[in-house]
């Protein structure tokens, strides 16, 4: 029989029923359709989600592929395909041959890309101040690290 880490229901380390549910309450506000399907604002987030995802594998030192782009995502390829096509075709990537395999293609960040990039994570770090306003700095700033350490734990 094996023995599974388990928390007690109410203790500190019974997080992962408050994580999911901070996870389903943010997915709902990120759908991930179509983009035909979308109305603007929606089709807006797929940017930010395209644009985030070769922010992130750039800042891993790797080379932002499609298929990098399906796996930040979690998508098929031919989803995040149709993704980096809208945020190409919106200006926010450029496409290039890529210098380790000429059979891909490399994506990299416009300068409407790094602007949307850049208001993405402001407009991220002003919720996070606002969902934890009345929260003394100490707090904060713990709550903080925790999440960037959990976070840095995906890269793994």
């Amino acid at each position: 029989m094996s023995r599974r880490a388990t928390a007690k229901p109410g203790t500190a380390a019974d997080g992962g029923p408050a994580l999911f549910r901070l996870v389903r309450f943010w997915s709902r506000r990120w759908i991930n359709r179509t983009s035909a399907d979308l109305p603007e604002e929606l089709r807006h987030a797929q940017h930010v989600q395209v644009v985030e995802a070769v922010a992130a594998t750039v800042e891993q030192g790797a080379e932002a592929t499609i298929t990098s782009v399906a796996h930040q995502l979690g998508l098929d390829h031919s989803g995040a395909s149709r993704m980096v096509r809208d945020a190409t075709a919106a200006g926010h990537l450029s496409r290039a041959e890529s210098e380790h395999d000429r059979r891909r293609t490399s994506l990299a960040l416009t300068a409407s890309g790094e602007r949307l990039l850049a208001d993405a994570r402001d407009w991220q770090r002003q919720v996070f101040t606002e969902l934890t306003a009345d929260w003394d700095d100490l707090d904060r700033q713990r709550f903080a690290g925790y999440l960037r350490r959990l976070s840095g734990e995906l890269e793994r």
